[in-house]
Protein backbone atom coordinates (compact mmCIF):
# COMPACT_ATOMS: atom_id res chain seq x y z
CA UNK A 1 0.00 0.00 0.00
CA UNK A 2 2.34 3.39 -1.39
CA UNK A 3 1.75 6.08 1.07
CA UNK A 4 2.18 9.42 -0.38
CA UNK A 5 2.67 13.05 1.21
CA UNK A 6 1.59 15.99 -0.74
CA UNK A 7 2.54 19.85 -0.54
CA UNK A 8 1.27 22.25 -1.82
CA UNK A 9 2.17 25.73 -1.80
CA UNK A 10 0.53 28.81 -3.49
CA UNK A 11 1.67 32.60 -2.90
CA UNK A 12 0.06 35.68 -3.94
CA UNK A 13 2.48 38.73 -4.07
CA UNK A 14 1.25 42.90 -3.53
CA UNK A 15 3.31 46.10 -3.91
CA UNK A 16 1.89 47.35 -0.89
CA UNK A 17 0.11 45.86 2.19
CA UNK A 18 -3.55 44.92 1.43
CA UNK A 19 -6.53 43.35 2.74
CA UNK A 20 -8.17 39.31 1.93
CA UNK A 21 -11.92 38.35 2.18
CA UNK A 22 -13.21 35.14 2.45
CA UNK A 23 -11.26 32.18 0.84
CA UNK A 24 -12.35 28.70 -0.53
CA UNK A 25 -9.86 25.98 -0.14
CA UNK A 26 -10.45 22.31 -2.33
CA UNK A 27 -8.08 20.82 -1.13
CA UNK A 28 -9.03 18.11 1.39
CA UNK A 29 -9.32 14.69 -0.01
CA UNK A 30 -12.71 12.46 1.53
CA UNK A 31 -11.74 8.49 2.18
CA UNK A 32 -12.66 6.46 -0.72
CA UNK A 33 -12.72 2.62 -1.46
CA UNK A 34 -8.95 3.02 -2.79
CA UNK A 35 -7.62 5.54 -0.91
CA UNK A 36 -7.17 6.88 2.43
CA UNK A 37 -6.31 10.13 4.16
CA UNK A 38 -4.03 9.60 6.96
CA UNK A 39 -3.41 13.72 7.35
CA UNK A 40 -4.17 17.07 6.40
CA UNK A 41 -2.76 20.85 7.50
CA UNK A 42 -3.10 24.08 5.94
CA UNK A 43 -0.71 26.83 6.83
CA UNK A 44 -1.91 30.26 6.05
CA UNK A 45 0.98 33.14 6.51
CA UNK A 46 0.72 36.24 7.49
CA UNK A 47 -2.33 34.58 9.89
CA UNK A 48 -5.18 32.25 9.57
CA UNK A 49 -8.70 33.26 10.70
CA UNK A 50 -11.77 31.66 11.14
CA UNK A 51 -11.65 27.98 9.52
CA UNK A 52 -14.93 25.80 8.28
CA UNK A 53 -15.22 22.65 6.47
CA UNK A 54 -18.51 21.66 4.43
CA UNK A 55 -19.34 19.53 2.10
CA UNK A 56 -20.26 20.70 -1.23
CA UNK A 57 -22.99 19.35 -3.83
CA UNK A 58 -20.76 16.27 -4.97
CA UNK A 59 -19.72 15.62 -1.33
CA UNK A 60 -16.15 16.96 -2.20
CA UNK A 61 -15.04 18.76 1.17
CA UNK A 62 -14.25 22.26 0.73
CA UNK A 63 -12.82 24.54 3.30
CA UNK A 64 -13.49 28.02 3.83
CA UNK A 65 -11.26 30.34 5.35
CA UNK A 66 -10.57 34.07 6.43
CA UNK A 67 -7.16 36.05 6.55
CA UNK A 68 -7.51 38.85 9.28
CA UNK A 69 -4.01 40.50 8.58
CA UNK A 70 -2.95 42.91 5.81
CA UNK A 71 0.22 42.30 4.02
CA UNK A 72 2.00 42.44 0.89
CA UNK A 73 2.21 38.29 0.62
CA UNK A 74 -0.54 35.94 1.55
CA UNK A 75 1.25 32.38 1.37
CA UNK A 76 -1.25 29.37 1.39
CA UNK A 77 0.01 25.50 2.10
CA UNK A 78 -2.04 22.50 1.62
CA UNK A 79 -0.66 19.50 2.59
CA UNK A 80 -1.96 15.53 2.94
CA UNK A 81 -0.88 12.29 3.00
CA UNK A 82 -2.76 8.96 1.75
CA UNK A 83 -2.58 5.68 1.63
CA UNK A 84 -4.03 4.28 -1.39
CA UNK A 85 -4.88 0.73 -2.63
CA UNK A 86 -4.50 1.45 -6.60
CA UNK A 87 -6.96 -0.71 -8.92
CA UNK A 88 -7.70 -1.63 -12.30
CA UNK A 89 -10.81 -1.96 -14.01
CA UNK A 90 -11.36 -5.43 -14.46
CA UNK A 91 -14.82 -6.89 -16.98
CA UNK A 92 -15.27 -10.15 -14.83
CA UNK A 93 -16.80 -7.62 -12.06
CA UNK A 94 -19.39 -5.41 -14.23
CA UNK A 95 -22.91 -5.89 -14.06
CA UNK A 96 -23.49 -8.40 -16.71
CA UNK A 97 -26.09 -5.82 -18.83
CA UNK A 98 -23.02 -2.84 -18.95
CA UNK A 99 -20.30 -5.26 -20.10
CA UNK A 100 -20.36 -4.03 -23.60
CA UNK A 101 -21.55 -1.06 -25.63
CA UNK A 102 -23.72 0.07 -26.03
CA UNK A 103 -25.98 0.18 -22.77
CA UNK A 104 -28.07 1.96 -20.74
CA UNK A 105 -28.01 2.89 -16.77
CA UNK A 106 -30.60 0.55 -14.49
CA UNK A 107 -33.50 2.75 -13.56
CA UNK A 108 -32.39 2.91 -10.34
CA UNK A 109 -29.30 4.99 -10.99
CA UNK A 110 -29.95 6.76 -14.49
CA UNK A 111 -32.24 9.96 -12.24
CA UNK A 112 -29.07 10.30 -10.25
CA UNK A 113 -26.40 9.97 -13.34
CA UNK A 114 -28.81 11.92 -16.10
CA UNK A 115 -26.69 15.09 -15.41
CA UNK A 116 -23.34 13.31 -15.90
CA UNK A 117 -24.19 12.06 -18.59
CA UNK A 118 -25.49 15.36 -20.61
CA UNK A 119 -22.98 16.44 -23.35
CA UNK A 120 -22.40 20.51 -23.61
CA UNK A 121 -21.16 22.99 -25.66
CA UNK A 122 -18.13 24.95 -24.85
CA UNK A 123 -17.90 28.78 -25.07
CA UNK A 124 -17.87 29.29 -28.96
CA UNK A 125 -18.72 25.87 -29.62
CA UNK A 126 -21.12 25.53 -32.39
CA UNK A 127 -23.08 22.14 -33.03
CA UNK A 128 -21.13 21.11 -35.97
CA UNK A 129 -18.04 21.26 -33.55
CA UNK A 130 -19.71 18.79 -31.25
CA UNK A 131 -20.23 16.14 -34.39
CA UNK A 132 -16.78 16.30 -34.64
CA UNK A 133 -15.73 14.93 -31.06
CA UNK A 134 -19.01 12.51 -31.63
CA UNK A 135 -17.33 11.20 -34.41
CA UNK A 136 -14.14 10.79 -32.85
CA UNK A 137 -15.43 9.17 -30.21
CA UNK A 138 -16.95 6.78 -32.31
CA UNK A 139 -13.44 5.51 -33.95
CA UNK A 140 -13.23 3.75 -30.18
CA UNK A 141 -16.03 1.19 -31.03
CA UNK A 142 -15.76 -2.36 -32.79
CA UNK A 143 -19.12 -2.62 -34.81
CA UNK A 144 -22.48 -3.31 -33.06
CA UNK A 145 -20.98 -4.29 -29.63
CA UNK A 146 -17.46 -3.35 -27.59
CA UNK A 147 -16.43 -4.37 -24.99
CA UNK A 148 -17.10 -1.36 -22.30
CA UNK A 149 -13.79 -1.90 -20.83
CA UNK A 150 -11.61 -2.17 -23.95
CA UNK A 151 -13.53 0.90 -25.21
CA UNK A 152 -12.48 3.06 -22.33
CA UNK A 153 -9.01 2.10 -22.51
CA UNK A 154 -8.75 2.19 -25.80
CA UNK A 155 -10.02 6.21 -26.01
CA UNK A 156 -7.79 6.71 -22.81
CA UNK A 157 -4.58 5.43 -24.90
CA UNK A 158 -5.89 7.32 -27.99
CA UNK A 159 -5.22 10.53 -26.34
CA UNK A 160 -1.68 10.09 -24.71
CA UNK A 161 -0.36 7.94 -27.54
CA UNK A 162 -1.60 10.21 -30.07
CA UNK A 163 -1.94 13.90 -28.84
CA UNK A 164 1.23 16.19 -27.40
CA UNK A 165 0.65 17.49 -23.78
CA UNK A 166 1.25 21.45 -23.83
CA UNK A 167 1.28 23.15 -20.28
CA UNK A 168 -0.31 26.21 -20.60
CA UNK A 169 -0.24 28.75 -17.53
CA UNK A 170 -4.01 30.41 -18.48
CA UNK A 171 -7.04 29.68 -16.70
CA UNK A 172 -9.52 27.45 -18.26
CA UNK A 173 -9.74 24.75 -20.99
CA UNK A 174 -9.85 25.12 -24.71
CA UNK A 175 -13.13 23.35 -26.63
CA UNK A 176 -12.93 19.85 -27.25
CA UNK A 177 -12.90 20.42 -30.99
CA UNK A 178 -10.15 22.08 -30.63
CA UNK A 179 -8.01 20.05 -28.60
CA UNK A 180 -8.98 17.75 -31.40
CA UNK A 181 -8.25 19.72 -34.02
CA UNK A 182 -4.87 21.02 -32.84
CA UNK A 183 -3.92 17.88 -31.03
CA UNK A 184 -2.60 18.86 -28.04
CA UNK A 185 -3.71 20.25 -25.15
CA UNK A 186 -2.85 20.52 -21.48
CA UNK A 187 -3.95 17.84 -18.79
CA UNK A 188 -7.29 20.01 -18.54
CA UNK A 189 -7.86 19.50 -21.74
CA UNK A 190 -7.56 16.11 -22.76
CA UNK A 191 -10.16 15.18 -19.28
CA UNK A 192 -12.93 17.60 -21.05
CA UNK A 193 -12.23 16.04 -24.53
CA UNK A 194 -12.86 12.76 -23.42
CA UNK A 195 -15.31 13.44 -21.04
CA UNK A 196 -17.25 15.00 -23.85
CA UNK A 197 -16.43 12.18 -26.07
CA UNK A 198 -17.86 9.67 -23.50
CA UNK A 199 -20.86 11.74 -22.41
CA UNK A 200 -21.43 11.56 -26.08
CA UNK A 201 -21.77 7.97 -25.70
CA UNK A 202 -24.35 7.73 -22.90
CA UNK A 203 -22.05 7.41 -19.93
CA UNK A 204 -21.77 9.13 -17.21
CA UNK A 205 -18.62 11.14 -16.29
CA UNK A 206 -17.02 13.26 -13.36
CA UNK A 207 -13.89 15.67 -13.66
CA UNK A 208 -11.64 14.65 -11.24
CA UNK A 209 -8.66 17.41 -9.94
CA UNK A 210 -6.33 16.05 -7.50
CA UNK A 211 -2.24 15.15 -7.66
CA UNK A 212 -0.41 13.16 -9.64
CA UNK A 213 2.92 11.06 -8.16
CA UNK A 214 5.46 10.23 -11.50
CA UNK A 215 7.53 7.47 -10.21
CA UNK A 216 11.54 7.47 -11.43
CA UNK A 217 11.04 5.00 -14.15
CA UNK A 218 7.68 7.00 -15.28
CA UNK A 219 7.56 9.74 -17.93
CA UNK A 220 4.33 11.29 -16.49
CA UNK A 221 2.89 14.68 -17.72
CA UNK A 222 1.05 16.77 -15.41
CA UNK A 223 3.37 16.51 -12.17
CA UNK A 224 4.28 20.05 -10.76
CA UNK A 225 0.78 21.37 -10.37
CA UNK A 226 -2.42 19.98 -9.63
CA UNK A 227 -3.36 17.64 -12.23
CA UNK A 228 -6.54 16.56 -14.18
CA UNK A 229 -8.31 13.68 -15.03
CA UNK A 230 -12.36 12.06 -15.10
CA UNK A 231 -13.75 9.14 -13.99
CA UNK A 232 -16.65 7.27 -15.41
CA UNK A 233 -19.10 4.96 -13.94
CA UNK A 234 -19.58 1.64 -14.64
CA UNK A 235 -22.32 -0.33 -12.71
CA UNK A 236 -20.82 -3.22 -10.75
CA UNK A 237 -17.34 -1.16 -10.35
CA UNK A 238 -18.69 2.34 -9.63
CA UNK A 239 -16.43 4.93 -10.77
CA UNK A 240 -13.65 4.50 -12.80
CA UNK A 241 -10.66 6.81 -13.15
CA UNK A 242 -9.26 7.21 -16.91
CA UNK A 243 -6.26 9.71 -16.83
CA UNK A 244 -5.49 10.32 -20.98
CA UNK A 245 -2.73 12.94 -20.26
CA UNK A 246 -0.57 9.64 -19.21
CA UNK A 247 -2.59 6.60 -20.85
CA UNK A 248 -3.83 5.49 -16.95
CA UNK A 249 -6.55 3.09 -17.05
CA UNK A 250 -7.34 2.76 -12.91
CA UNK A 251 -6.19 4.90 -9.96
CA UNK A 252 -2.29 4.18 -10.19
CA UNK A 253 -0.41 6.98 -9.42
CA UNK A 254 -3.41 9.34 -8.97
CA UNK A 255 -4.58 11.16 -5.56
CA UNK A 256 -7.92 12.23 -5.54
CA UNK A 257 -8.51 15.48 -4.37
CA UNK A 258 -12.28 16.25 -5.58
CA UNK A 259 -14.67 14.97 -8.38
CA UNK A 260 -17.20 17.59 -9.87
CA UNK A 261 -19.67 17.98 -13.37
CA UNK A 262 -18.16 20.70 -14.96
CA UNK A 263 -14.41 21.49 -14.78
CA UNK A 264 -15.48 24.88 -13.80
CA UNK A 265 -16.25 24.05 -10.36
CA UNK A 266 -12.67 22.46 -9.48
CA UNK A 267 -10.70 25.81 -8.75
CA UNK A 268 -8.36 25.14 -6.19
CA UNK A 269 -8.29 27.74 -4.20
CA UNK A 270 -10.16 30.76 -5.05
CA UNK A 271 -10.50 34.22 -2.60
CA UNK A 272 -10.78 37.82 -2.52
CA UNK A 273 -8.45 40.44 -1.47
CA UNK A 274 -9.21 44.59 -0.96
CA UNK A 275 -6.71 47.10 -2.50
CA UNK A 276 -6.48 49.23 -5.71
CA UNK A 277 -6.12 46.47 -9.18
CA UNK A 278 -2.30 47.43 -9.57
CA UNK A 279 -1.66 46.00 -6.13
CA UNK A 280 -1.34 42.69 -7.57
CA UNK A 281 2.11 41.36 -8.36
CA UNK A 282 2.17 37.61 -9.14
CA UNK A 283 1.32 34.54 -8.15
CA UNK A 284 3.33 31.46 -7.90
CA UNK A 285 2.01 27.82 -7.31
CA UNK A 286 4.42 24.65 -6.61
CA UNK A 287 3.55 21.10 -5.78
CA UNK A 288 5.77 18.27 -4.70
CA UNK A 289 4.17 14.52 -4.56
CA UNK A 290 6.43 12.26 -2.91
CA UNK A 291 6.18 8.56 -1.97
CA UNK A 292 6.92 7.54 1.63
CA UNK A 293 9.21 4.61 2.66
CA UNK A 294 6.86 1.46 3.25
CA UNK A 295 5.76 1.52 6.33
CA UNK A 296 2.32 0.57 8.72
CA UNK A 297 -0.09 2.88 8.47
CA UNK A 298 -1.72 4.98 10.72
CA UNK A 299 -5.30 6.26 11.10
CA UNK A 300 -5.70 9.62 11.41
CA UNK A 301 -5.90 11.58 14.64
Amino acid sequence: MPVFSVEHTTVYRYRRPVGFGAHRLLGRPRDTAEQRLLDWSLEVSPRLGEMLHALDPFGNIVTQFSVPSRARELRVVNRLRVAQTPSVPESRYLAPYAASWPFAYDADDAPDLAPLCEPALEDGETSAERWIVDGWARESLDGAATPTIALLSRMTRAIHEEFTYCPRVEEGTQPPSRTLALRSGTCRDFAVLMIEALRGLGFAVRFVTGYLFTPPEAHHHGGGATHAWLDVFLPGLGWVDLDPTNGIVGSRDLIRVASVRDWRQAVPLAGTWIGFPDDFESMTVTVRVEEEARQAVQSLA
